[in-house]
């Protein structure tokens, strides 16, 4: 069933244990996710970055399609749709507009006023269509560095303010993940993390799942996260394994073949991710 993330992302953090996020690509990436978690029992947000939605062919097409999978696979677990880093307001407002139930305004690039501001507008908006809102406070770094700037990492009274005035549903405050592959060892401010938990009471996010060691995931849902990203993790389970058909079938030209090839071990990470959460309910 298509729902907002509120209600299981605060039965999450209730029960400690971590909704995942995981990115979508194309329609078989969408059904190989729906179908392990849907066998595991785990609630699933579908994650869709601007980028994704261009390449897949708009809002419209990703939320008929997710929509349509649902119904002819049958899936029983609660489905999320989520815009996933919603680089301005009109674009979170695109997406709701085609039936996304969750966006993300990811306004970290902005001064804190600016973030209130635009996330708060967000929140307004989205809230007349029951779709529930992420913001981002301090700024999750990116492949283009690997590593962590400890400068980025969010404030605390940074992070309660932002709350307060836009009354987001969740946050992802930047405590010491990256976006892509590691090139240090991850450093998460587990202290920072829970102050926040506490002092906003809402579900937290971790951006970045890709890397960290299962202990330290395990540590940020104790700590408050209630919603983990992966997606590079995907791709390289995929693509690996996609590669590896190609180079020894060099007959086959059907695309659905060459694709497909890489479910399996696509929906290892996925099982992976959802025994390590403890989102198989």
């Amino acid at each position: 069933m298509i729902e907002n993330a509120k209600e299981i992302l605060e039965k999450a953090k209730i029960n400690k244990y971590a909704i995942p996020q995981f990115n979508i690509n194309n329609l078989e990436w969408t059904r190989f996710i729906l179908e392990e978690c849907n066998t595991l029992n785990s609630p699933v947000i579908l994650g869709v970055s601007e980028g994704a939605a261009k390449y897949m062919g708009g809002y419209k097409t990703i939320s008929n399609m997710v929509k349509n999978l649902v119904e002819y696979l049958n899936i029983e677990i609660p489905v999320v749709i989520h815009l996933d880093h919603g680089s301005s307001v009109d674009e979170c407002k695109k997406a709701i507009n085609q039936g996304f139930t969750s966006v993300m305004f990811d306004g970290s690039k902005y001064s804190l006023i600016e973030n209130i501001e635009m996330t708060k507008e967000v929140v307004d908006y989205a809230k007349k269509y029951n779709v529930t809102v992420e913001a981002e406070i301090g700024h999750i770094g990116g492949e283009e560095d690997g590593v962590v700037d400890e400068l980025a990492y969010a404030n605390v009274n940074d992070a309660v303010k932002l709350y307060e005035e836009t009354k987001i549903d969740f946050l992802a405050p930047a405590l010491g993940s990256v976006h892509g592959l590691y090139k240090g060892t991850p450093n998460l401010n587990f202290i920072r993390m829970n102050e926040i938990m506490i002092k906003t009471n809402i579900p937290l996010v971790l951006h970045g799942g890709t890397g960290i060691p299962d202990d330290l995931i395990k540590e940020a849902i104790k700590n408050g996260v209630s919603k983990i990203n992966i997606n590079t993790e995907l791709q390289i389970a995929w693509s690996k394994e996609l590669k590896k058909y190609v180079s020894e079938n060099t007959s086959i030209y059907d695309p659905r073949k060459i694709i497909k090839s890489g479910e399996l071990e696509l929906k290892k990470v996925v099982r992976n991710k959802i025994i390590i959460f403890g989102s198989n309910l």
